[in-house]
């Protein structure tokens, strides 16, 4: 659930709090009288204090205009220059200050902190800039205003007296306490109605219009009253006042809070943000943040607010989780800082720190020394503290005489260091000891932090095991468990009790880390991009950078969250295939970037730009939601994508089961499939028994009078020609191995693959050649698409879809394994076997298209077909088509295929081998070495042996080789021709006999 703090972009609500830091005996008054002239903004008062004789006084004017200055009745030199007033005390005594000011609002001299203006209007005084002179010091001050008749007025006050006189009314407000600063309010259009919290006085001032929503601010003000007197301590004021205000606000001040009148309508305030401004009577507005050493005072409220009520919900993990994103999202090595530095909240990133990680500090604190002890240190931080400045030193004080504990270790941890450490769960396995299962991991953190206390839940199958707590002193600690049940999975830090960097698997894409990233690009596309013109200024006025989409390369893409402007921008089609906008005016969705886990792409769609523009200023405000649609500026959905909870280990899977009462033949398999217009039947290539399988798969769909054509993964796009002469007869088998270049370009025994030739050759079945050319496949795999040229380019497929977790999953499992891992790219990797898979869906889809009447079988790797994601899901994205997977000997696994077959084992005839360890270098094919007895060393051939001739056919490359002994039997006698080298005789001829 979003709390106000969360949205407070949209609502200017940011709690504006006192500061002050000594008792009020050691702090002079200040006595302010003030009119209006409200026609014309205007404001006129009288300031009073008193000064010391050589002791230059500088206040803050801004753009008020100064008439007099006085000290004792006589005229005082002053100077203003840059909004701050200075003046020369003559004596000892009173200071008298006239001054004029207008406030007619946009943002003028009278701006505050927030970008709100002091306004003064027929709508109403809102007085929470820069309204009087203000001293840098703390004041007691006391207020009076004189107004038309009709006003209702409120400032920090515990004594109110209001005067009524025929030309208007007049108001004193005093307060015995030390300020930093003043706000006035009023209004003609208040409705005042009041009640009591115990000994306390409330009060609410809404507009008469809202006067309903007055009872139930007041009845959960005693609700928040009573709670936080019973968790902390008495109030500390005698009144607290609820003000509706005309301009968008949300500050707490002593004694009252101001909530715009936009935000009071706001169904969820009640329940989140006035307790927070309550709250805020405590802990910054009666024991005042000492700014100049860091500000505790909105982590704390935000703790006990906003995280306290959702914890009563049972949803502290799930606030405490959103805090962790939102870190993410906005903070980073470039803008972090230390939370001691944080003094108010300024944009996301502060916010970040200084509500989100504070409120995590806190929560880390309690969990450490325990409840009562925790609640017990506020109470006396209270009582030692108000009315006074404090520090998080000061905080730190109380909090080991509470437990009597050295904290300083961990306030330097979370409050002096910056940024928040990253754990990570490596090497966790298991093992049987006796009647037990003996559990091991190591559970590290970057950088090292002193300490950390983490929990680790061990699950069965079934559910919890158990939960342990796990102290991590330094950067890395082995950690062993026993259990009685076997256990299938770790999960450190569920409830999210520790501040650390979130996993890539627990953070969703959200909004907002296109806000608080440090580099975003934005993907303009040739046409159509007008209508995002108020977008690209909004985003490229916060630092994103543009670029033409259909010329990014791999590395600006790889390092750069992406802004993907429209559903037919080229980026689209090369990263999202497939990814349709929902149908609204205006609509964004942020996806993970598929080629680096820390960033992520938006894709941004509008009907016009009107949409835009309507749609534009709202969408900041959704920061924590991965979707959004809008229609004429109005929201009508928004989603979040699904993200772990904790730092999940799979250790051990719970062994999967058939039940065999339900196990079928081929023969049931085939007549289910039939019907399908695709079936997908994978295989294990070296394996005779899954190329039977596709046989009597494809034969019984022949047979069927199913007009069945055959795609191969085997055969590349540029030889169908030759496939299409070999089918046909125009050509021999041996003509059709050579043009194809099966021998170079397929690495597998051709005999494999012979009788679904011979078949598909002597029932006329077409057979297509699904793959991308082996050259691309192999350049990408080692310098990325980047790499390749313009010509080459024209051999991509038209679309391609990165988004696939899974399958990027499966593949980096299976790129790990590969024995020159180290020195290669993932991501090429990745991109070449998208490129492989993408390819193969197009060919599909391509023939279909030129020929609906036939269904399709395909000859595929399993690796290419299981789950569906590599080629099936590629192809239906793009005709639709019902299709059927069949995996040989697959992972029995939910959802690896529609049917697992497991054959028995067949044996093959295989073509005859020279038993040699072959260099195959620009022509020349030398004997590289020789396997264990080997029919080639016996016949005499050495290393480095030269091969020229097989039974007087030139040897070129291995491709020769391999045809030439394709055709040949075991058993056979071949002569072999080679060029030897002697270091006597020289380089020479020679020919063996070689029995295979």
């Amino acid at each position: 659930m979003k709390t106000i703090s969360t949205v407070v972009a949209l609502l200017c609500l940011l709690p504006r709090l006192s500061c002050a830091g000594e008792h009020a005996a050691a702090a002079p008054l200040y006595r302010l009288r003030v009119s209006f002239d409200i026609p014309l903004a205007k404001i006129i008062g009288i300031a009073e204090m008193p000064v010391l004789a050589g002791r230059e006084l500088s206040l803050k004017t801004g753009g008020l205009a100064i008439s007099m200055v006085e000290v004792n009745g006589r005229a005082a030199t002053f100077s203003t220059r840059e909004g701050i007033t200075s003046i020369q005390p003559p004596a000892d005594g009173l200071l008298e200050i006239r001054y004029t000011g207008e406030f007619k609002g946009g943002g003028g001299f009278g701006s505050n902190s927030a970008g709100v203006s002091s306004v003064i209007s027929s709508r109403g005084l809102s007085l929470t800039g820069l309204w009087y002179p203000q001293p840098s010091g703390l004041m007691v001050y006391h207020l009076e205003a004189s107004l038309p008749r009709g006003y209702e007025a409120i400032s920090e006050a515990e004594k109110i007296t209001r005067i009524d006189k025929p030309s208007g009314r007049d108001y004193k407000f005093e307060f015995s306490h030390p300020l930093d600063g003043l706000s006035f309010v009023a209004s003609d259009r208040y409705q005042v109605l009041e009640g009591k919290a115990g000994a306390v006085k409330l009060a609410a001032y809404f507009f008469r219009e809202d006067r309903e929503l007055a009872h139930s601010y007041l009845r959960a003000a005693q609700r928040y009253l009573g709670l936080y007197e019973k968790l902390l301590t008495k109030y500390p004021y005698y009144r607290f006042s609820i003000v509706e205000n005309f301009l968008p606000t949300g500050y707490s001040m002593p004694t009252f809070t101001l909530l715009g009148r936009d935000v009071v309508r706001l169904p969820f305030i009640i329940d989140t943000s006035l307790g927070h401004e309550i709250l805020h009577q405590w802990f910054g507005n009666s024991v005042f943040s000492d700014y100049e050493k860091g500000n505790w005072a909105e982590g704390l409220t935000t703790y006990l607010a906003d995280h306290f009520y959702e914890e009563q919900k049972g949803r502290g993990w799930q606030y405490r989780k959103q805090q962790l994103i939102d870190y993410g999202a906005y903070v980073n090595g470039a803008n972090e800082f230390a939370l001691g530095e944080f003094r108010s909240r300024t944009d996301d990133r502060a916010r970040a720190i200084g509500y989100g990680k504070a409120a995590m500090v806190f929560h880390m604190l309690r969990k450490k020394v325990g409840d009562e002890k925790f609640f017990a240190a506020l109470k006396e931080f209270i009582d030692q503290r108000q009315f006074q400045r404090a520090s998080w030193e000061d905080l730190k004080q109380v909090f080991e005489k509470a437990t009597g504990r050295g904290l300083a270790s961990f306030f330097e941890q979370w409050i002096d260091e910056k940024g928040l450490p990253e754990i990570s769960v490596n090497n966790a396995r298991v093992r049987r000891k006796g009647a037990k299962y003996e559990i091991s991991c190591e559970i590290s953190q970057s950088p090292a932090s002193p300490v950390l206390d983490l929990s680790v839940s061990i699950l069965s199958w079934k559910g919890l095991i158990r939960k342990e707590m796990v102290t991590l002193e330094s950067e890395k600690k082995e950690i062993v468990f026993e259990v009685d049940e076997e256990p299938a999975r770790l999960l450190v830090d569920e409830d999210y009790d520790v501040a650390r960097k979130l996993t890539a698997g627990e953070t969703p894409p959200v909004i907002a880390q296109l806000l608080g990233g440090e580099k975003v690009i934005i993907a303009v596309p040739e046409q159509g991009v007008d209508r995002f013109a108020a977008l690209r200024e909004s985003f490229l006025a916060r630092g994103a950078i543009e670029r033409d989409a259909a010329k990014l390369d791999y590395g600006e893409i790889k390092s750069s969250s992406l802004i993907i402007l429209g559903s037919h921008n080229p980026l689209l089609r090369r990263l999202f295939a497939g990814f349709k906008a929902p149908p609204a005016g205006f609509s964004i969705s942020v996806q993970k970037h598929p080629w680096n886990e820390k960033k992520v792409v938006a894709i941004i769609d509008a009907e016009g730009a009107e949409e835009v523009r309507a749609a534009l200023p709202k969408i900041f405000h959704y920061g924590g939601y991965s979707s959004l649609s809008f229609a004429k500026g109005k929201n009508i959905s928004k989603d979040t994508q699904s993200s772990a909870r904790g730092i999940g280990v799979d250790i051990r899977g719970e062994p999967a089961a058939l039940i065999s009462s339900q196990i079928t033949t081929l023969t049931d398999v085939i007549a289910a499939a039939s019907a399908k217009k695709i079936v997908y039947v994978g295989e294990h290539h070296d394996n005779f028994s899954h190329h039977d399988v596709q046989l009597l798969i494809i034969k019984a769909l022949h047979e069927k009078k199913r007009k069945v054509a055959l795609g191969m993964e085997m055969f590349q796009r540029p030889f169908q020609g030759v496939l299409d002469d070999y089918l046909s007869g125009a050509i021999d088998e041996r003509q059709f191995l050579e043009k194809t270049e099966y021998f170079q370009r397929w690495v597998f025994d051709y005999n494999l693959y012979k009788p679904i030739l011979d078949y598909a050759r002597a029932k006329k079945i077409p057979v297509i050649a699904l793959n991308m050319r082996r050259e691309i496949t192999e350049k990408v795999s080692r310098e990325g698409i980047d790499s390749l040229t313009e010509t080459e380019r024209q051999e991509l497929p038209q679309e391609m879809d990165f988004s696939a977790g899974e399958y990027r999953d499966r593949l980096h499992l299976v790129f790990k394994e590969h024995k020159n891992a180290k020195d290669g790219n993932f991501d090429f990797f990745l991109q070449a076997q998208v490129l492989w898979d993408e390819t193969m869906a197009e060919s599909i889809t391509a023939y279909l298209k030129k020929n609906p009447d036939r269904q399709m079988v395909v000859i595929a790797g399993n690796g290419h077909v299981a789950y569906k994601d590599g080629i099936p899901k590629r192809a239906y994205r793009r005709n639709g088509l019902s299709y059927t997977v069949i995996l040989n000997d697959g992972e029995l696994e939910p959802d690896s295929a529609d049917y697992l077959i497991f054959p028995q084992p067949l044996d093959g005839l295989k073509a005859p081998l020279l038993m040699v360890d072959i260099r195959d270098e620009k022509g020349k094919v030398s004997i590289a070495g020789f396997t264990e007895e080997s029919v080639a060393k016996k016949a005499g051939l050495q290393e480095g042996d030269v091969i020229v001739a097989v039974d007087g056919k030139h040897v070129r490359g291995l491709q020769d080789l391999k045809l030439a002994l394709f055709f040949k039997q075991k058993g056979e006698i071949i002569k072999v021709s080679v060029i030897r080298s002697d270091v006597t005789i020289g380089t020479y001829e020679k020919e063996f006999e070689v029995k295979l």
